[in-house]
């Protein structure tokens, strides 16, 4: 029997479309390794060889878990949803059972499948990830189920970091009056964008830490209304069906 469905195209994705997203992931990377060079060149190796171990040690065990919360977080799996060898049939009709309800299951005609609830496509990865936050372009990944956490991580070591660094480079101005111009001047430079990007990466982390405690994301505050008229609660279901 010669089945009507047809072979899923392979995804071609677009040619260069990851140079410019990943010449921005790189620079962020790049950004924050001279901010660290800059800092624990003067700053930070000041306060050692004054004797103030605490602010060196702590910040350089969070510039660590930095670095490694980045590293990983690039690349990481949000949660991608791989086509399988089975041939699926647009036109059939699936759903999920969730907390009594059914939830339909849209056909994906990119990935060739059908969404699970709460997953999405993303245009910028051209892939479905399960229960999909948002695409940071500052790392060039998606945010999903797999990776939340790791992304979280990332948010508080960054903030934590940051706090560190601007701290060591006030305690560093104000203590040391009768420091060289150069010295002073690249304090402030180190110190300026710290304070910068802190208070975004705290809104940020505060953004993310309220939607996974109230297991809400962003794209779903627009269509929350949508998908509850096209939920069936499973009562009705299995009355329809007796």
């Amino acid at each position: 029997m010669v089945s009507n469905v047809s072979s899923p195209s392979p995804i071609t994705p677009a040619r260069y479309g990851w140079l410019l997203p990943s010449l921005l992931a790189s620079f962020n990377v790049a950004a924050l390794a001279t901010l660290s060079v800059l800092f624990f060149s003067i700053p930070c190796r000041a306060l050692a060889q004054s004797g103030e171990w605490a602010l060196p040690v702590a910040t350089g065990l969070l510039c660590l878990l930095s670095f490694y919360s980045l590293i990983c977080m690039n690349i990481s799996d949000p949660g991608i949803l791989h086509r399988g060898s089975v041939e699926q049939n647009p036109e059939a009709s699936y759903v999920a059972h969730l907390n009594n309800k059914c939830f339909p299951m849209p056909w994906c005609a990119k990935c060739h499948l059908h969404r699970l609830p709460r997953t999405y496509h993303c245009e910028n990865c051209n892939i479905c990830v399960e229960e999909f936050d948002h695409h940071c372009r500052w790392i060039n990944n998606c945010v999903g189920h797999r990776n939340i956490r790791l992304y979280l991580l990332l948010l508080l070591s960054l903030c934590l970091y940051l706090g560190a660094v601007l701290a060591s480079c006030v305690v560093f101005l104000v203590h040391r009056r009768h420091i060289p111009f150069m010295d002073r001047a690249l304090s402030i430079i180190v110190a300026i964008p710290s304070a910068g990007f802190l208070l975004p990466l705290i809104l940020q982390l505060l953004i993310k830490a309220r939607a996974v405690s109230t297991a809400r994301r962003p794209y779903e505050t627009q269509s929350i209304v949508r998908d509850l008229d096209k939920c069936i609660p499973l009562s009705t279901l299995h009355h329809g069906q007796g």
